[in-house]
């Protein structure tokens, strides 16, 4: 009887002879090599050493691989941050041009990710695809779920590195560090009163809410009244604002010297703060502070219902109105809400017929700035 062994060993080398470009794996036949040695890679998976994971090539592998390594062979020419994959390094050069390529069609937001714009896209639709498997509450987006989870598993990933209390997420730990900090960001603007949380200043309002209709804060040099001293003095410059303090080129008025000069820089085009990490140039040492958490990634501003962090407060303001479905907005002729008054002017066009933004290459113009970034794709392809 023959050896089962050399009878396999027969059955390959006459496999290779009768058909050279076929697979023993699956047995598929190809006309050609190529064609042969890229099945070979789906059929033949690779697997990592370290994790066990399994790659569908070496390409993939070694792309994987650097997660284990550390290593980051794709820098960024404007800023210098590293990568380990060239898909990260493109979706980073990104922040800096400014490119958003995906367009949610309803509402005209645009987004540097497909995935950013596909979780978007919840908001309209009102999809929640992530569920708890506990007690069913139902949330658009993963990362919602898993600190939702946290409730129900009782962990506590972050710890204060003063007194080691643990919280369920970094929103929470931010406002426990100002008991040890003292930082009371929100206060009040009737009385001066500063607190560590919002809660707390919302709470602290109420005492004032009776007031709100007693006018007793008398303007000496009009029969203007407000209802608080700080809605007053917001009104007093209007009548000690001298005509030195007036832009000469749009006419606006200011209080103080410095405000005027930073006014002017939005004539003159100057921009004397430079970031030391990137090219870019600000008009107001604020602005450049609010853009090196583009380059640190520090996000102080935390959503309460959620925990989303924000580097400025403005996208937290924007953010909450994903919760609370306010939508101040409208607009005058077809009566359509928008959450962002950026989203309003852009609608307004489909009214006006308004298209400010226009091609430098064939002159066409756009009624958005992300249509305009679409269309000069066909002139760089």
């Amino acid at each position: 009887m023959a050896d089962p062994q050399q009878k396999q060993k027969d059955k390959v080398e006459k496999q290779k002879d009768d058909s050279p470009n076929t697979l023993e794996v699956c047995e598929s036949e190809f006309s050609e090599n190529s064609a042969l040695n890229m099945q070979k890679q789906t059929c033949e998976k690779l697997y990592c050493k370290v994790c066990d994971a399994a790659l569908a090539n070496k390409y993939n592998l070694q792309a994987h691989m650097r997660k284990h390594s550390g290593e980051k062979l794709y820098s960024c020419k404007i800023c210098s941050t590293s990568f380990s994959h060239s898909i990260s390094l493109q979706l980073h050069v990104r922040t800096h041009t400014g490119e958003k390529p995906y367009s949610c069609e309803m509402c005209g937001s645009a987004f540097t990710q497909r995935s950013h714009l596909q979780t978007h896209m919840r908001k309209h639709t009102g999809e929640k695809p992530y569920s708890c498997g506990v007690c069913g509450l139902a949330f658009s987006q993963n990362a919602h779920l898993k600190l939702h989870m946290r409730k129900h598993t009782g962990e506590k990933p972050y710890s204060c590195e003063v007194c080691g209390t643990a919280f369920s997420n970094t929103c929470h730990l931010k406002t426990h560090m100002r008991k040890h900090t003292g930082e009371k960001p929100y206060s009040c603007g009737v009385c001066g009163s500063a607190f560590s949380q919002k809660p707390h200043l919302t709470t602290h309002m109420r005492k004032h809410a009776d007031k709100k209709t007693e006018k007793r804060y008398s303007c000496k040099m009009s029969a203007a009244k407000y209802s608080d001293k700080v809605t007053l003095k917001k009104h007093l410059p209007k009548h000690t604002v001298k005509a030195s303090l007036t832009c000469e080129v749009c006419g606006r008025l200011f209080a103080v010297i410095s405000a005027l000069n930073v006014h002017m820089r939005s004539h003159t085009g100057e921009k004397p703060y430079s970031c030391k990490l990137c090219t870019a140039a600000f008009s107001g040492k604020s602005t450049l502070s609010m853009h090196m958490r583009t380059h640190t990634g520090e996000k102080p501003y935390c959503c309460e219902v959620c925990g989303a962090a924000f580097s400025v407060n403005y996208s937290l303001k924007m953010h909450r109105r994903t919760h609370t479905g306010e939508k101040p907005y409208s607009c005058k002729i077809c009566a359509t809400t928008y959450s962002q008054k950026s989203n309003l002017y852009t609608h307004m066009r489909t009214h006006t017929g308004e298209k400010p933004f226009s091609c430098g290459v064939c002159a066409a113009v756009f009624s958005q700035k992300k249509s305009l970034q679409k269309h000069m794709r066909i002139h760089t392809r």
